[in-house]
């Protein structure tokens, strides 16, 4: 047998254990290629090693310089230095990757939310029994195990290909052990079981249909029930495939007959293994059928009401004294004296067995009065004599009637029976007694038939030849003297090494596959308080069972017990405690996680001995770290008093809080803009806000307030006394926004509204427009200019004629207008007049060119005359140049009578 490849299915979290422990050439390819991406880590190492100590070598035998060699080796080296480069990156991830995720509570997470459904969909396939049995689910014990294994992964092995057993595989389950196959594996195992007995039992190989056993039971099956197709395990659907039902279930109601027989079916839904015990309830009555019949549950419907039984015994004598049982009563225990057959002796025996035979002969006289009956005891007649009557003598030729008291003499003739041989008759007289043995002397022939020989008829004639034929097992030389073809079956250990890899086959030399091994394994935790039995072989390919039990192993750091965490193999995580030392700088106790255990990258790393030699992996050691800085709030004012913050333990101290100072100096105008600092205030001063000695010294020109609308500031100096008045002249646009204007601060400051208007005009007209298009007639003036134009404008008649002048603000307002007069319509009439002539003048102009044009083109026309003799095809062609073929041709040219006047025609030749 082969140990199958397939992979036990995983849970999320054992897929980062996964990925870390493959190796390189497994995670980045497949392939086997000399560039492709499925070379191992130590090919690749050796690659990118020698290439890189080439650099800069000359190979004088190829000519091959790596520095500046050919393009095509330089790129062969690149691509395995870059492959070689992202396999260990890759590595190195994986590792970490493993290390921060080996104790992840996520796996303890998915692994109870997949309990969680597994024990839903377990819970739904129970529940029409347990509606029967009122939630009583005792009985259940032996199935809710199968339905467990089918949950679990590689808790169901195939015991021929020693493989997991998927629940997208086609499957078969024995109807008497109920365990589970593979469809092409018990399809193998038939077929061989079947071939083998045939071909070691049969003359004629193949002819009779001998049966197939079960691997684990041995119960046998005929050569038609081996499985060809995937059923559930009821065997009412074909190929099941439903992931929120049991695997290789169909979901409906089991409906096979319990066993033993007693007339209900399985509730349960469709499901691996036995059938529970009945749980209907009847009404019964017990065992010896004197108690009223009571209701019980079918599969335990035999009671016992406890009664004495009171049935008489086979004995005749006694009654049964056992309690109400079922069945016929035991024999009767007691013991009685009894005499034998004959009569002649007493013995004490059981009641049970009266009858008895000694072993004296009988004794009795015989009717003949001479002999004694000879048989031992017995009951009834003793019989006649056996030598009354005619007696032969001892070869059986002469025949004589003496009395039983006289012995029948020998005839002295040849004795003439045959012996034992079968081939000669005795040679001696009459005698009495066996004939001697045949010493007659034939040629034998061996056993085996090779060699011929004279010797006694009564020997055998074996031949000190070996046969070389191989027996039944076809692995064994028969090797018996003399063999004559039927060799024995082979009675040597077979001795293999079964598919478990741990034991050998223990049964008799055989051709063919061994059984599979019959042992169990169990897989334990690491505590061992979880295990799972699975088949022999399987141990090391199963992944061990999740246990729930806490881990148990002591601490290693300072704390006196380990986090709760799950049994688990491997090194415990790390601890993640608080630390609770207490410092000695301050007498805080540390807050931070236990730091007795900490994985520290190591920085005495090897130089490296030259650019050809790749960096190594960075090492990393677990030690112990100091506590880290205190970190407790401890308030602290700062060094300029103006705020109290709380500074960490180890840094508490004078600081400064980077605000601006904020004394008042002593201009009386400006503060301290220095950043917080220390403060000295002289001899006798009280006041907190008052600048010290280490506070800057005022620099800055006059801050003080300017007058309402003046942007120019002080020029003197930082002072306390009043500002003189601003004599600096603005920079204005006019109200038209046009001029620039230059005007005294002061002026215009110190004026009132009507004056800033007259100061901000520049005396020039307005260059703004109006909406009705003319120009403002008002001098610069702020804000928007008054709509109200009176410049005159002209306005027209509709044709034109009579003209009138209005001012503008009428016209805009719509308020003016012109209107025809008489003289006006009587022209427009005049005009109509003489266009309609114009347009008739044209028409008959028009009429008299189109007349002219057709006079012309009848004139052509009589001009023509039509050939003599035979059938002329016209063509005709209306006036818009159609061609029209006519039912019937005539002869005439021009215009023809049988066509309208508006069509006209010309002769052609015949087709």
């Amino acid at each position: 047998m082969r140990m199958a490849n397939e992979g036990v299915p995983q849970m999320s979290g054992s897929s980062s254990l996964e990925t870390a422990m493959e190796p390189a050439w497994r995670q980045q390819g497949r392939g086997r290629g000399r560039g492709g991406q499925g070379r191992g880590q130590a090919q690749l190492d050796t690659e990118s090693t020698k290439s890189q100590r080439g650099r800069g070598v000359q190979h004088s035998a190829r000519g091959v310089t790596l520095p500046g060699g050919p393009e095509p080796l330089q790129k062969k080296e690149l691509s395995s230095q870059s492959k070689f480069e992202e396999i260990r990156k890759s590595n190195q991830a994986a590792a970490q990757r493993f290390t921060e995720n080996q104790f992840s509570s996520s796996d303890e997470d998915d692994d109870e939310e997949q309990n969680g459904k597994h024990v839903k969909i377990v819970a739904s396939t129970f529940t029409s029994y347990t509606h029967q049995t009122g939630g009583d689910a005792t009985d259940l014990e032996r199935t809710r195990q199968y339905l467990n294994d089918a949950f679990q992964a590689g808790a169901i092995t195939c015991l021929i290909c020693i493989a997991s057993v998927k629940r997208n595989q086609a499957v078969w389950s024995c109807s008497g052990c109920y365990c589970i196959f593979h469809i092409p594996c018990i399809q193998k195992w038939a077929k061989d079981s079947v071939f083998l007995v045939s071909s070691v039992t049969d003359d004629d190989f193949g002819t009779k249909q001998h049966p197939w056993p079960c691997p684990k039971c041995r119960y046998e099956y005929t050569p038609q029930q081996t499985p060809n197709r995937y059923y559930c395990y009821c065997g009412k659907v074909e190929d099941p495939l439903d992931p929120w039902l049991l695997p290789h279930s169909c979901g409906q109601v089991c409906d096979r007959e319990y066993k033993p027989v007693c007339g209900h079916r399985c509730l349960l839904l469709c499901h691996p293994g036995p059938c529970p015990p009945c749980p209907k309830m009847v009404s019964v009555t017990c065992l010896c059928k004197k108690a009223k019949p009571v209701p019980r549950r079918c599969s335990t419907k035999a009671w016992s009401c406890q009664q004495r039984c009171g049935r008489t015994l086979p004995c005749g004598q006694h009654p049964c004294e056992n309690s109400c049982h079922a069945g016929d009563c035991e024999p009767c225990p007691r013991v009685s004296v009894q005499r034998c057959v004959c009569g002649r002796q007493v013995a004490e025996r059981l009641c049970a067995s009266p009858v008895w035979h000694c072993e004296q002969p009988c004794g009795k006289p015989l009717p003949c009065g001479n002999h004694t009956c000879e048989q031992v005891c017995h009951s009834g007649q003793c019989g006649e004599c056996p030598r009354s009557g005619n007696r032969a003598c001892p070869c059986g030729k002469n025949k004589c009637s003496l009395p039983c008291t006289e012995e029948v003499p020998t005839c002295g003739d040849t004795c003439e029976k045959a012996l034992e041989c079968g081939l000669h008759t005795c040679s001696m007289r009459c005698h009495r007694g066996p004939c001697e043995t045949c010493r007659q002397e034939v040629e034998k022939q061996c056993r085996c038939g090779k060699y011929t020989r004279h010797m006694p008829c009564h020997k055998e004639y074996l031949c000190e030849s070996k046969c070389p034929k191989t027996r039944g097992c076809q692995r064994h030389q028969c090797k018996r003297k003399c063999c004559p073809g039927n060799c024995p079956p082979c009675d040597q250990n077979c001795g293999r090494t079964l598919g478990c890899r741990n034991h050998k086959c223990p049964s008799v030399c055989h051709q063919g596959s061994c059984y599979p091994c019959p042992e169990t394994v169990e897989v334990k935790c690491q505590c061992g308080s979880t295990a799972l039995t699975v088949p022999c072989g399987r141990e090391r390919s199963t992944k061990p069972p999740r246990c729930k039990e806490l881990c148990r192993r002591p601490p290693t750091c300072h704390h006196p017990s380990r986090e709760k965490h799950r049994c688990h193999f491997g090194a415990c995580p790390p601890c993640r405690q608080p630390c609770q030392s207490t410092l000695v700088k301050c007498g805080h106790i540390c807050p931070a996680p236990c730091h007795d255990e900490v994985m520290v990258k190591k920085t005495d790393r090897a130089q490296l001995a030259g650019p050809w030699e790749q960096p190594s992996a960075p090492a990393f050691v677990c030690k112990a770290l100091p506590c880290p800085h205190c970190q407790v709030p401890i308030p602290t004012a700062c060094l300029g008093k103006h705020e109290v913050s709380p500074l960490p333990c180890h840094a508490c101290g004078p600081f400064s809080c980077g605000r601006p100072c904020g004394r008042l100096l002593a201009c009386g105008n400006h503060a301290c803009s220095r950043e917080c600092h220390s403060v000295t205030l002289p001899n006798g001063a009280e006041d907190s806000q008052q600048a010290g000695k280490e506070c800057q010294r005022c620099e800055e020109g006059c801050a003080r307030p300017r007058p309402p609308g003046c942007p120019h500031p002080c020029t003197r100096p930082c002072h306390s006394d009043d500002c003189p008045p601003c004599t600096q002249m603005i920079r204005l646009k006019c109200h038209c926004k046009i001029t620039s204007l230059f005007i005294e601060c002061l002026k215009m400051t110190a004026a009132d509204e009507e004056t800033k208007k007259l100061l901000g005009s520049c005396k020039n007209q307005c260059p703004k427009q109006l909406a009705c298009g003319h120009r403002c007639r008002e001098t610069c003036h702020p804000g928007n200019c008054e709509e109200t134009c009176n410049q005159k404008v002209k306005l027209k008649c509709p044709c034109k004629r009579i003209k009138k002048e209005f001012p503008c603000s009428k016209v805009h307002q719509e308020q003016a207008s012109v209107t025809c007069d008489e003289a006006c319509a009587a022209l427009q009439r005049k005009a109509s007049e003489m266009k309609e002539a114009e347009e008739k003048a044209l028409l008959e102009e028009e009429r008299k060119k189109q007349q002219a044009e057709l006079e012309a083109f009848e004139k052509r026309q009589k001009g023509r005359r039509k050939k003599s003799g035979g059938t002329q095809r016209l063509s005709l062609k209306r006036a818009h140049g159609k061609s029209i073929k006519p039912t019937s041709w005539c002869q005439c040219v021009g215009f023809c009578w049988q066509w309208p006047r508006s069509v006209y025609f010309r002769p052609v030749k015949n087709a």
